[in-house]
């Protein structure tokens, strides 16, 4: 069935203006180019589609008094004196792997302990804001 919403990558380069237009007022388009198939989608589709997807982390209290959140979904571990702080680094350190995921993409994507995080570097590049991040982020009590 999809195979009959696509369309050919030649008639897309020769109305290229008129197929970002449509996509970003009409619908997404899939693309086929030989045996590749492809999604074109607006940053506001990809983000509705993304919103399904957050960040969660459970929440230690150290001896010294500080938080320490350790993000379920990617291998990430933050320690603030509060929690705030501790958000915050977080934040950062979500959009930090993010980029670095992008630039390694094609490494990154195919590792199998990696792929799963593709929704969540979208969800971060697409946020866009270290602080953002950290405030969405759900954290869960645990226990040291």
């Amino acid at each position: 069935m999809m195979e009959l919403l696509m369309e050919k990558a030649t008639q897309v380069r020769k109305e290229w203006s008129s197929v970002c237009d449509s996509v970003l007022h009409e619908r997404p388009k899939f693309i086929k180019r030989t045996r590749d198939r492809l999604w074109f989608s607006s940053v506001e589709t990809m983000e509705e589609i993304l919103k399904g997807y957050s960040f969660s982390a459970v929440r230690y209290i150290e001896d010294d008094g500080s938080i320490t959140l350790s993000l379920m979904e990617i291998d990430l571990i933050e320690n603030g004196k509060n929690e705030q702080e501790s958000r915050m680094a977080l934040g950062e350190a979500i959009l930090e792997y993010a980029m670095e995921y992008y630039e390694n993409y094609a490494l990154y994507s195919h590792s199998p302990n990696r792929k799963q995080h593709i929704p969540y570097i979208f969800k971060a590049l697409i946020m866009d804001d270290p602080k953002r991040i950290g405030e969405s982020v759900q954290c869960l009590d645990g226990k040291n």
